[in-house]
């Protein structure tokens, strides 16, 4: 599809070191209509970042500090002398120091933001260089001057008219002029203080600098060679889908295919943005395009992929008060949006009701979302029980409620599993069950044997 102005992302792989920033910059050079860049942390980085900002003792941080430095002065000194972007490392690791020295003090949602976001600030500073060394004439932008959020550290709400007129006032003069490369993940809020996007914004960002700049397209380059039918660590016969809806992406996305951030397809859909996803390292391979559903000219499937998320936690509530009772659900949900707990699969019987939370989210510092306050609270209305260690499986599809024989297909495969809580019906997109999590490797590739290979 020829197109005139592309948003390019790449992932932390991509710009890991010197050679990955090379490949990258080969794409973006090979692809005329690429006018602008956003780059993760190179890999590694944002992970001792977030280890900083929990506040660790004198030498850890001088570990973490140093190998930091390491990752990011590996690709400085490959690049021919350039005094002012040594200076500038030198400098941001001097912050890092700094404020890595605060944490280990008192710790804050506000200093974790300013202080990770340092990882995207490195990495774009050096693929401005490389892409100078290679002729191109591309400018360092501080993405925090149009990426305005609310204040939610670690997970900020982007403001969508704030960020149009942002980028209208301070980017779209330079399109045509220069390769524009900025960060992914970071943003500001009304005060100028840093704030992120929560892990994986970075495709956000993306989508998000596409609406507001009206991009024809948007290239998320990773480590895989677009979306496939499942994992394929997993199942090596996965298959690659050359096309998908944006519906069967972000259903994949939300229920833990790790190729797309969930939220990166909300300001596509919004502006009907094709994304394409292929790998940086292979770039050649070509990829998936997600399209609006009217733009696909293949059929849609029944079957479209399987998706799996670990560390699900089951939660079973009984309560014979709940019998021909008004108003016990409601009590239950209220107890838990007030800790902040969100519910994926819901069901329900007489006097029970299960539901299963994501605990792939935990706390900055590690802790459960699973508190004794939560469960003291709960035990006033009802028994609780706990089983964790659950996989969710979900089959991602097209018409699933409406075509016969899915249930047959699905359940009729896995007699030899014990399935735990099945949610099938409140979507035409998805059928969901809980497993085992010993069981999930070997379900994921009995049903793709039998849905897809066959």
């Amino acid at each position: 599809m020829e197109t005139s102005f592309v948003i390019a992302k790449f992932g932390g792989t991509s710009v890991a070191d010197y050679s990955a920033m090379v490949n990258s910059a080969n794409i973006v050079i090979a692809n005329p209509n690429v006018k602008v860049v956003v780059l993760s942390a190179s890999a590694g980085v944002t992970n001792l970042l977030v280890a900083l900002a929990e506040g660790r003792n004198a030498d850890v941080r001088a570990q973490h500090i140093a190998k930091i430095q390491a990752i990011q002065y590996n690709i400085l000194e490959q690049l021919p002398e350039n005094p002012q972007l040594r200076a500038d490392l030198d400098q941001i690791i001097a912050n890092i120091a700094s404020l890595s020295e605060a944490a280990s003090l008192a710790t804050s949602p506000a200093l974790t933001d300013e202080l990770v976001s340092h990882g995207e600030i490195m990495s774009s500073k050096l693929f401005v260089e490389i892409l100078k060394e290679k002729q191109k004439n591309a400018i360092w932008f501080d993405v925090r001057k149009v990426m305005r959020t609310d204040d939610t550290f670690g997970k900020a709400i982007p403001k969508i008219e704030e960020i149009k007129q942002l980028c209208c006032a301070h980017l779209k003069s330079l399109n045509n002029k220069q390769l524009i490369v900025t960060q992914g993940f970071i943003g500001s809020e009304s005060t100028g203080k840093t704030t992120t996007l929560g892990r994986g914004g970075s495709d956000y960002t993306a989508a998000l600098l596409g609406e507001a700049l009206n991009a024809d397209q948007i290239d998320i380059w990773t480590d895989v060679a677009g979306i496939y039918t499942t994992d394929p660590r997993i199942t090596p016969a996965a298959k690659r889908i050359d096309e998908i809806s944006f519906a069967e992406a972000a259903e994949m996305a939300t229920f833990g295919a790790k190729v797309l951030h969930p939220a990166t397809l909300v300001p596509a859909v919004r502006s009907n943005i094709p994304v394409f996803v292929g790998s940086s390292k292979a770039p050649q391979a070509g990829g998936t395009i997600v399209y609006n559903t009217n733009s696909i000219t293949s059929e849609l499937p029944a079957f479209r992929a399987l998706t799996l998320r670990r560390k699900q936690t089951l939660l079973t509530l009984t309560s014979l008060n709940m019998l021909y009772a008004q108003g016990f659900l409601a009590n239950v949900f209220t107890i838990l949006a007030e800790h902040n707990i969100s519910v994926d699969l819901v069901t329900t019987s007489e006097v029970s009701i299960a539901l299963t939370i994501d605990t792939t989210g935990t706390n900055t510092n590690g802790s459960s979302l699973l508190t004794k306050a939560l469960f003291d609270e709960l035990s006033k209305v009802c028994h609780v029980e706990v089983q964790e260690d659950l996989a969710l499986v979900a089959i991602i599809g097209n018409n699933l409620t409406t075509t016969k024989g899915v249930a047959k297909d699905v359940f009729g495969a896995l007699d030899e599993f014990c399935i735990r809580l099945c949610c099938y019906g409140a979507s035409s997109h998805n059928a969901c069950f809980l497993v085992k999590n010993s069981d999930a490797d070997a379900i994921i590739k009995l049903l793709h044997h039998n849905i897809f290979e066959k």
